[in-house]
C-alpha cells in the first residue's frame, strides 16, 4: 500500500504494534474527549483561498532564536520509542535533523540522551519533569547541556498522572530489555503494579507540588533557556514569561492528562495575544495535516510539534518513516500556503482563516 497521508501511517503502524503499545501511544485520559477534540477542533476552522498571488513555491524556512529551521515543524517529546522500532529515539532524531525540524527528547527515552543528540545537527531540546529528587533533576539538566541540548522544556501539566484506562487494563510496563535510559538504576524501570506501571512510576518519582518558585529555581540552575510545556491559560503564559520562561508550548499532553480540557488550537489565540511575540510560541495536539499546521500559524503559533505521527512513522520504517511523515506535513503545508496565497510563513495571519463577519463587513 502506498502511504500518502498521516492516516495511512497510523493504519499501517497499528497493524504492526502490540495491543498494549498501540493503546499506550494512541490513548487519552478518561473518556478521551480532549483527545478527540484536539483533532476535530481543526475541522471547524475554515481556510480562505486567495487568487492571483503567485505563491507557487512558498518559503517554509524559519528560525528558532539564532538557529535556522527548514520547517516550522518539530517532534514533540514522546516516551519509549524502542517500543516502536529497535533504533528508537536515535532514528527519530536523525530524521528530524535531516528534515531541518526541531527535535525534543523525552526524559523517558529508551536511548540515553548523548547518542540521541549526537544523531542530529538540528535544534534539539530536552524535556524535563521536575523529579522529587532535585539532584536527579540537576543531573539531567547538566547532562543535557553537555550533550548539546539547546533548551530545557519543563513539562508543567502533570502534577498527577492522567487517568489512562487503557494502560491500566493492559497493565502497561516496559518489556524487560527496555528501560528509561536517562535515569539512574533503581528509577529506570516501571513497576508491575497490577494497573498502569507508568502511572504508578510517575506518581512516585515526579514532584507534583511544583510552583512558580520551582521554575525560578530551574532557570537559575542552568544557562540554557527554559521552555514551559503544558500552557493552556493566557494568565499562565504571562506568568511563565515573568518567571523567566524563554519559550512556551501550548499543550494538553495530547489529551492524556485532564479530560475535557479544551483543544489546544482553541486555547491558542488567547495565549498568542498574551505572549505578544515576546518568546517563541509552539503548539502540539492533533496535528495530522499540513493545513492544521497552517491554521496554528495563522492563529499565532511560531511552529507546531507532532507526537503520535512521528511514532507511527518510526513503527513503519524507522528513521525513513519519520522522515516521510515530516515530508508529508511539509508538502501539505506548502500546498496550503500556495492555495491561500502565502509565499512565506510571515504571510500567514488571521485573515487567512474564513470569517463571515470579516467578509460581510467589506
Amino acid at each position: 500500500m502506498t502511504l500518502l497521508s498521516i492516516r495511512d501511517y497510523e493504519r499501517a503502524a497499528n497493524g504492526q504494534l502490540s495491543a498494549a503499545t498501540r493503546d499506550y501511544y494512541a490513548g487519552g485520559a478518561a473518556d478521551e474527549l480532549t483527545l478527540t477534540a484536539n483533532r476535530t477542533a481543526f475541522e471547524g476552522i475554515d481556510l480562505m483561498p486567495r487568487t492571483l498571488c503567485g505563491a507557487t513555491r512558498p518559503d517554509l524556512t524559519t528560525r528558532l532564536g539564532d538557529q535556522p529551521l527548514a520547517l516550522p515543524l518539530g517532534i514533540a517529546p514522546t516516551a519509549f520509542h524502542k517500543l516502536a522500532h529497535p533504533d528508537g529515539e536515535t532514528a527519530t532524531a536523525r530524521a528530524a535533523g535531516e528534515a531541518g525540524a526541531l527535535f525534543v527528547l523525552s526524559s523517558l527515552s529508551t536511548t540515553a540522551m548523548e547518542p540521541v543528540f549526537a544523531a542530529t545537527d538540528a535544534p534539539r531540546h530536552f524535556q524535563l519533569y521536575m523529579y522529587r529528587d532535585r539532584a536527579t533533576t540537576r543531573d539531567l539538566v547538566a547532562r543535557a547541556q553537555a550533550a548539546g541540548a539547546g533548551a530545557i522544556v519543563l513539562t508543567a501539566d502533570a502534577p498527577v498522572w492522567g487517568l489512562r484506562e487503557a494502560d491500566a487494563r493492559n497493565r502497561f510496563v516496559l518489556p524487560p530489555h527496555l528501560r528509561a535510559e536517562n535515569l539512574a538504576a533503581g528509577t529506570d524501570r516501571l513497576p508491575d503494579s497490577g494497573g498502569s506501571g507508568l502511572a504508578t512510576y510517575m506518581n512516585e518519582i515526579v514532584d507534583g507540588g511544583i510552583t512558580w518558585d520551582d521554575l525560578d529555581w530551574l532557570c537559575a540552575s542552568t544557562t540554557l533557556p527554559v521552555w514551559l510545556k503544558g500552557v493552556m491559560h493566557p494568565d499562565d503564559a504571562r506568568r511563565a514569561i515573568d518567571h523567566g520562561a524563554a519559550g512556551l508550548v501550548v499543550s494538553n499532553h495530547g489529551g492524556r492528562q485532564l479530560d475535557r480540557a479544551p483543544a489546544t488550537i482553541r486555547a491558542l489565540p488567547a495565549i498568542a495575544r498574551a505572549v505578544d511575540g515576546r518568546v517563541p510560541l509552539w503548539l502540539d495536539g492533533g496535528i495530522r495535516r499540513g493545513a492544521d499546521a497552517f491554521t496554528a500559524l495563522a492563529l499565532g503559533a511560531d511552529g507546531v510539534m507532532i507526537g503520535r505521527p512521528a511514532l507511527w512513522g518510526l513503527t513503519v520504517d524507522g528513521a525513513a518513516g519519520v522522515a516521510a511523515v515530516l515530508d508529508i506535513l511539509a508538502r501539505e503545508l506548502a500546498n496550503t500556503m500556495s492555495l491561500c496565497g502565502c509565499a512565506s510563513l510571515a504571510a500567514i495571519h488571521r485573515d487567512c482563516l474564513f470569517d463571515t463577519r470579516t467578509i460581510e463587513s467589506r
